[in-house]
């Protein structure tokens, strides 16, 4: 079978389609094709309060390519979901009515404590040791939605006005930051040990710049050492060099920055980097929406 779901980011818009095998009673999600473009919407959004045309176009055009790859793909469902510059823009509900005039697809557009629960519905905290904490951290152009989960339960859940666009554009004031660190601070005071899970194209790319692989941690020092390292070089030189995207090679440090604080804050010494995001959660929900409509 066959699903597809598309994310409507700050920083790029993505399609996933993903291949869904039921066996002996397991269900195995495998990614057959993963689309991004770097539309950066979240630059018009937290800067003018609406989303130009030039890039209304560019949007358009991909939501249509997308279209014709879903329907190529002959899914079973797909689900379409804008967050956080979407959020922002004053002009989204136009944009929306108008991607379903000219691409036929349905695009809801999410609030942050739903992107967490979606974002959560990726079950990761199955595969781990039930007697660990963990603090789930996504960190998307727009917004960080943190989830904090302890002996296989969901304690919490929020979601920031803090991401990389955001940052880059020094979009984020004291007061917030403050107001960030201390939720944080306050929802993890009892619970330690914690271990980080980390999600989000930033944070996938630092853990394969870390030379890590598989389900291997890697530590608070480490990702601070590689931090510092690539702040050192400069923007065309982590093209150049460190083999960086151009539309990486900036944000990438400020989604750094945020990963960082949140372990400073919570006293957190490792983080796993599953490579899963709200596209792999809404997959998930599809999946299982399609399996309760089955057995009915």
């Amino acid at each position: 079978m066959h699903f597809a779901s598309i994310d409507i980011g700050s920083n790029a818009v993505r399609l996933l389609l993903s291949d869904v095998f039921e066996s002996k009673g397991t269900v195995v999600f495998k990614k057959a094709e993963l689309v991004r473009v770097p539309l950066r919407l979240g630059e018009d959004a937290f800067l003018t309060g609406k989303i130009s045309n030039a890039k209304i176009r560019k949007l358009i055009s991909s939501m249509k390519a997308f279209r014709n790859l879903i329907d190529a793909f002959d899914v079973v469902s797909y689900r379409a979901c804008a967050t956080s510059s979407m959020r922002d823009a004053k002009n989204s509900s136009e944009i929306i009515k108008q991607i379903w005039r000219e691409a036929k697809i349905k695009v809801e557009l999410i609030d942050g404590k739903s992107e967490a629960g979606i974002i959560y519905s990726n079950h990761v905290e199955e595969h781990l040791n039930k007697k660990n904490s963990y603090l789930y951290i996504d960190v998307g152009g727009g917004s960080t939605e943190l989830t904090l989960f302890s002996k296989g339960k969901c304690l919490t859940s929020q979601s920031f006005n803090i991401g990389t666009i955001r940052l880059l554009h020094k979009k984020v004031n004291k007061e917030y930051w403050d107001f960030f660190r201390a939720w944080i601070k306050l929802e993890t005071k009892n619970i330690k040990p914690l271990i980080a899970i980390g999600s989000g194209g930033n944070i996938n790319k630092l853990y394969k710049m870390s030379d890590k692989n598989g389900n291997k941690a890697v530590s608070y020092k480490k990702l601070k050492t590689l931090s510092e390292k690539i702040e050192s070089y400069s923007y065309e030189d982590r093209i150049k060099f460190l083999g960086l995207h151009v539309d990486r090679a900036d944000v990438i440090v400020p989604a750094s920055k945020i990963v960082l604080a949140v372990m400073k804050t919570a006293e957190i010494d490792e983080m796993i980097v599953p490579q899963i995001g709200l596209a792999d959660g809404l997959i998930h929900e599809l999946y299982e929406a399609y399996s309760k409509k089955r057995k009915k």
